[in-house]
């Protein structure tokens, strides 16, 4: 049934610049009122609604970053690859992962995919994410760098 991401919804502290933000990232703005915007991340499929809010900073710590206000665009493989330099071109820092700095793309081929992690302004937990091409290992278990999981393929 689902096939896909439609919508997300993300508190924010300031509206403009996180829309500045998202349309950085190549979102294009949809439609705009005085609190809350909406930004297409594929036209007419799905999109992104920031509401402002006096309090999008302030939450409880909790396991997962961004306390459970995440997003994980969809990429192609290639792109993956070439996402640290471009997130870093536009003045976006990565964040570190599950105790993996973010030198690179991290892979989990128990769940063949493959990700970037970073934050908007706000702090809400953003991912630029893949699947691994077909016949990846599915081994072993744990997270670990793309360039480490390419040297077991070459094996």
């Amino acid at each position: 049934m689902i096939k896909g991401l439609y919508e997300v919804h993300l508190p924010v502290h300031d509206l403009q610049r996180s829309i500045e933000f998202y349309r950085n990232l190549g979102l294009q703005l949809a439609y705009e009122y005085e609190d809350i915007a909406f930004l297409w991340i594929v036209p007419n499929k799905t999109w992104l609604g920031l509401w402002k809010t006096d309090n999008s900073r302030d939450r409880e710590p909790a396991s997962f970053p961004g306390n459970g206000r995440h997003l994980a665009f969809e990429v192609d493989f290639e792109d993956i690859k070439k996402a640290s330099i471009w997130l870093t071109e536009k003045g976006i820092t990565l964040r570190s992962h599950s105790g993996l700095e973010p030198l690179e793309p991290i892979a989990r081929p128990h769940q063949q995919n493959v990700s970037i992690y970073f934050d908007d302004p706000d702090g809400n937990a953003l991912e630029l994410m893949c699947n691994l091409p077909d016949g990846s290992p599915t081994e072993p278990s744990e997270m670990m760098y793309l360039s480490q999981l390419e040297k077991l393929i070459q094996k």
